[in-house]
């Protein structure tokens, strides 16, 4: 079972959370399920691993993205398209929004606020446990609070990225699968999916998680270090 989600859909959470990883394979897995789907890079504060770096796979897949203009691509300056507001107006079956970083990350949303007017929104938080400013409830509690003083909108689902990297186990999967439940209950806020690498799949019992699982291919990785292949629909 994978995520099903449409509208308008945000995708925040801390710093190294994975959420511009999660977005990316997020936008690749509705649309091979036949979804429209349109994404905005929002990340105006961390220069690197943005949305932006996989616009050459977004566009075999026929993606549309929304980033910077060309001679701003690069610059870590908080430019914001009018192009995103025009996005969000006329959303399309899924539009992802990939705000930037913790709190500092979603003051653009704050911008962006009457573009959501008469919109449903859904915001949800990443959170992978084994990162140090999430390892612990109270945490990722604060961070909620962060993100959504700085943004104006509620977060309204969580999503557990559990991992440690290339080291990652299913067994780190499970675990990080709890945590965030925890976390789930405390807040009362759904899990909308659990991500896993691909190539762990095979390892993992399906049946341990209550939620869908999103596969993942990494495609945000170091310079000395190869993207993961997504096979192209066709």
């Amino acid at each position: 079972m994978e995520p099903d989600l449409d509208g308008i859909v945000i995708i925040a959470g801390a710093y190294g959370s994975g959420k511009t990883e999660v977005a990316i394979n997020l936008a690749v897995n509705r649309k091979r399920a036949g979804y429209d789907v349109k994404v905005a890079d929002l990340d105006l504060v961390n220069p690197y691993f943005r949305t932006r770096e996989a616009a050459a796979l977004f566009n075999r897949w026929g993606i549309e993205l929304i980033v910077p203009a060309q001679e701003w691509l690069q610059a870590d300056l908080p430019i914001l398209s009018p192009a995103v507001s025009g996005l969000i107006r006329q959303a399309g079956q899924l539009t992802i929004l990939d705000a930037g970083g913790d709190d500092a990350g979603a003051t653009v949303l704050a911008a962006l606020a009457d573009a959501f007017v008469g919109k449903t929104v859904r915001m949800l938080q990443v959170v992978n446990p084994y990162r140090p400013t999430t390892d612990t409830i109270d945490k990722c509690l604060q961070i909620k609070a962060e993100i959504e003083a700085a943004s104006g909108i509620a977060i309204n689902g969580l999503v557990s990225n559990a991992n440690l990297m290339d080291e990652t186990t299913a067994d780190d999967l499970y675990s990080g699968y709890d945590f965030v439940s925890e976390l789930s209950r405390l807040t009362n806020l759904p899990i909308e999916f659990v991500t896993a690498a691909q190539e762990l799949l095979p390892e993992l019992n399906l049946n341990r998680f209550l939620t869908p699982v999103l596969p993942i291919v990494r495609q945000l990785t170091p310079p000395w270090r190869k993207a993961g292949v997504i096979k192209c629909k066709n």
